[in-house]
């Protein structure tokens, strides 16, 4: 008989059955084979405690969770029964982290096996690592399977406690995470601080000088002090006032003081007084961990860190990396004798360090696997040699440098600082010159070409000496601005959350990805930066005043220690647990005790410092509250941009344009809660929904003239037919810009069908002709099936039986897949960032399976009521009515109430 091997995903399992004896059978679990009930309606009858159901832990049973096997996974579970009845041994091999080893410990309580079990643990798949599992297997460690339900148990406390207290006070569907909201309350800090900044301005002067050596080689020199003071730089202001700090003893420059020096320097001779270089080394950073990888590849390939870490994990169970989930620097021998093997036959002998260098960890609480993410294997294949493509290729490129600059000589640096006098202005030109590059060959971080990076970091300065007197080509007065802080991106995010020990590395995708959810709206990924919103401020003043210790960074990092120290086996589980939610400083009695004193409007509104006015938070955004009505605020405005003076634009209403050409009626530019947008006449009680139109996308609302306005409320423009179809084609304007629609008709169910294709840059939807429109038409669509222009959160790619595209998207209940006409929600324990195409052909097939069972029956009916009806058109109409009015109606009463709270 067999030996079984068990692991997550299908990809792992095809790579490691090549590496495995004669003898072992490798079956795919799909990820967890067992969770906590998504919403009350999953929780079996027997359980009736309301709260047990709400929360699906039951508290007074010791903090009992609820296990069940999800709907999906009833299929995969019988696949590993039956599997196991013909198998004379089980090995569990999932991932060596916490999440993994309690994947296998919940397959273990499953499958109730009457035969061996042994856990087997690697962090690369290759076949050297596979035999050495497969020779030293260990059992279940159940610390580490108690640390993670105690993090599991946690974050359901925290979310399904907090969640529903947001929804009751300001607004449904926000939610509240152990980790997500400290995250959150980071975002807004950084943005009042961006409110309270204050700018503050300096001048200076800037020369380009030359010695007589070497009179074509110009070289910049900045004035630095002015009487032997120092000139007033940007780090010398205080944000808070837009005025130099106390305690600065420093001279600011105003324009007029610049220009009148920059005069009285003109035509003075420029002396060298002071010459010093300096040599200085840099060493190459550490091997990628998981936060480090997500923050250069945020910098280096612009990925996410979804992106990141779903690439990283496609990798690994492909066999190209270690395991990716680590926040460890350290490396094996065997991969220290590989990487430098690559330096020395790549590089040369000169560019090895003259030893093998180790890094030490120093994230808090390190508790993943064992070794930094690198390259697999005793021998590390090129990136050329890989055979891997596009994304996977460039990370796997970025993995490999770094791994190999990290046993790379130093690079060798000589730091050239000129101090040159003129009268009593002193200037200073810095240069920099590299002695020997050494690992800067592979790798310079935050740069995508090495080589163009060496040359970028060198300033050289010409052969000088003290004494000697260059001459001045060019004098000029520079006036410079000071900038508020910077907004986070992700990589700076991930990087802060790493310093202050919050979260995990492993947890950090799906935090990001969670405060960006439009869902949720407290966050807006604009360009590279995370900009929260008004709802973002207003659930972080709320968990501020009523619940500090859960938006506290001390708080939340010490709780993580606590779950590394359950993990150590150092803190007992269960008091941990009661002394949080139930103790006397405990949730719940927080929550019970604040729940009648928190005003829901009070909670709803947003007090700014420098601003008179409210701003308030409802179901669709936020909104001004005015004596004259509420006036809507875009959702893209970010909180630290308002200000007084466009609030009172917004308070004066509306602009008149002018009149409509033909009606006469007023035409206004207005705003509302997606932006901008034109509306033709008042709103009457004869005309209670007068015509508007949006403003195209970067079109600013100044820049709207009369004749274009009339031209956006001609919209829709019919531009004629399509000459196939014989069936119009228009031009309109929506929330999401101009757009082009080919009317289709209707399909068999009576539907209307329609054909829509975003304009390009240069179209123009006032203008565009029809047979503009019939090019545009002609092009392949970016997404087939009704969701037309969506964005997939992820391409999986080519399905192996017609070749059509995979999609995951973003739907109201969450991520779910797509293959032409079927949809299909992720099997769960399954992430966006983790499914495989294998999972997802899985789950397509049995969703499309139950589709043409449906669909069976409703033809089956159709048929019979067809033949009953047919003479009487008007009552088919009538009952086709009636029925989808009772389909919906059953579909209402039947569907599950879903719970929000983010766990």
């Amino acid at each position: 008989m067999p030996t079984l091997v068990i692991v997550e995903s299908p990809t792992k399992a095809r790579t490691i059955r090549n590496y495995l004896p004669r003898g072992y059978r490798v079956e795919a679990s799909m990820g967890h084979v067992r969770d906590l009930p998504q919403s009350t309606s999953d929780v079996p009858d027997s359980i009736t405690d309301k709260r047990v159901r709400e929360l699906g832990v039951n508290i007074e049973a010791g903090f009992e969770p609820i296990y069940l096997i999800p709907k999906d996974k009833s299929k995969v579970v019988k696949t590993l029964k039956d599997a196991l009845k013909e198998a004379d041994e089980l090995v569990l091999a999932t991932d060596e982290d916490r999440e993994g080893e309690s994947i296998s410990w919940h397959l273990l309580q499953l499958l109730k096996p009457k035969v061996p079990v042994k856990r087997m643990v690697f962090h690369e798949i290759t076949e050297d690592a596979i035999k050495r599992a497969i020779d030293n297997c260990r059992d279940i460690d159940v610390r580490l399977v108690r640390a993670q339900e105690t993090r599991r148990i946690l974050d359901r406390l925290v979310g399904y406690t907090l969640s529903p207290l947001l929804w009751k006070k300001i607004a449904y569907g926000l939610s509240a995470g152990r980790v997500q909201s400290v995250a959150v309350r980071l975002l807004v800090n950084r943005e009042r601080q961006r409110r309270a900044f204050r700018k503050g301005t300096y001048w200076d002067l800037k020369a380009l000088l030359a010695v007589d050596a070497a009179p074509k080689q110009e070289f910049e020199a900045k004035l630095v002090t002015l009487a032997g003071r120092k000139i007033a730089t940007g780090a010398d202001f205080d944000e808070s006032t837009g005025q130099i700090a106390a305690g600065r003893n420093v001279v600011l420059l105003s324009e007029e003081e610049a220009r009148a020096l920059h005069a009285r320097l003109d035509g003075k001779v420029w002396t060298v007084s002071d010459l010093e270089e300096r040599p200085v080394t840099r060493k190459p950073s550490p091997p990628f961990t998981t936060s480090t990888l997500q923050q250069e590849a945020n910098r280096k390939l612009g990925l996410s860190a979804r992106d990141t870490m779903r690439t990283a994990q496609s990798l690994y169970e492909q066999g190209y990396i270690t395991y990716m989930r680590t926040d460890s620097v350290h490396l094996s021998q065997q991969a220290i004798a590989a990487a430098r093997s690559c330096v020395e036959a790549m590089y040369g002998t000169d560019y090895l360090s003259p030893q093998p260098r180790q890094y030490t960890t120093k994230s808090k609480g390190a508790q993943e696997a064992h070794e930094a993410i690198r390259p697999a294997g005793s021998t590390f294949r090129t990136p050329r040699e890989s055979g891997l493509r596009e994304r996977e290729l460039k990370l796997y490129d970025l993995i490999w440098k770094r791994t190999v600059a990290s046993q790379m000589a130093e690079a060798r640096q000589t730091q050239v600082t000129a101090q040159i006098q003129v009268e009593d202005a002193g200037f200073r030109a810095s240069g920099k010159r590299i002695d020997f590059p050494g690992f800067f060959r592979a790798y310079v971080e935050g740069s995508d070409d090495p080589n163009a990076a060496i040359e970028n970091q060198e300033i050289i300065l010409p052969p000088m000496r003290a004494g000697d007197h260059p001459k001045c080509n060019q004098l000029e007065a520079i006036g410079h601005e000071t900038q508020p802080p910077a907004r986070f991106t992700e990589a700076s995010l991930v990087k802060m959350l790493e310093s202050e020990g919050i979260g995990r590395p492993s947890t950090y995708a799906s935090i990001i990805g969670t405060i960006t959810d439009e869902r949720k709206g407290y966050a807006q990924l604009v360009g590279n930066t995370l900009v929260p919103t008004f709802t973002a401020f207003a659930v972080v003043d709320l968990l501020e005043k009523h619940f500090p210790d859960i938006v506290d960074l001390r708080f939340t990092s010490k709780m993580e220690q606590t779950l590394d120290d359950i993990a150590t086996g150092e803190v007992d589980w269960l008091p941990y647990l009661k002394q949080f939610y139930l103790g006397d400083q405990g949730l719940e009695t927080q929550v019970k005790e604040r729940d009648s004193n928190i005003d829901p409007k009070e909670a709803r509104t947003i007090h700014l410092d420098d601003l008179e006015t409210k701003i308030r938070i409802s179901r669709t955004g936020a909104y001004i509250e005015s004596e004259n009505g509420n006036i809507n605020l875009p959702k893209d405005m970010p909180p630290a941009d308002l200000n007084p003076e466009q609030v009172e634009v917004l308070l004066k209403g509306p602009k008149v344009l002018g009149y409509h050409p033909e009606s006469g009626e007023p035409i206004y530019v207005k705003l509302g809660p997606y932006g901008h947008y034109i509306q033709l006449g008042d709103k009457t009680d004869e005309n209670p929904k007068p015509k508007n139109v949006s403003i195209p996308p970067k079109v600013k609302p100044e820049d709207v003239t009369l004749d274009m306005a009339v031209g956006l409320l001609s919209l829709p423009r019919t531009l004629g037919v399509h000459p196939e179809t014989e069936r119009k084609i228009q031009a309109a304007i929506g929330r999401f810009g101009p757009y082009i629609v080919h009317d289709l008709g209707k399909d068999e169910e009576g539907k209307a069908q329609k054909d829509y294709r975003s304009l390009k840059a240069g179209d123009d939807v006032t203008t565009i002709t029809l047979d503009r429109a019939l090019q545009l038409f002609a092009e392949p669509k970016a997404v087939r099936g009704k969701r037309g222009t969506a964005t997939p959160l992820r391409e999986l790619g080519a399905h192996p039986d017609d070749g059509e595209p995979v999609n995951i998207y973003n739907g109201p209940y969450g991520a779910y897949l797509k293959h032409g006409k079927v949809n299909a929600s992720l099997p769960e324990g399954q992430t966006v960032e983790d499914i495989t195409m294998d999972v997802a052909v899985q789950a397509l097939a049995a969703k499309a399976g139950t589709k043409k069972t449906t669909k069976s029956k409703k033809t089956t009916t159709t048929k019979t009521t067809a033949k009953k009806t047919a003479a009487k058109s008007s009552t088919k109409t009538a009952a086709k009515r009636s029925t989808t009015k009772a389909a919906a109606a059953k579909k209402s009463t039947g569907t599950s109430k879903r719970v929000k709270a983010n766990d």
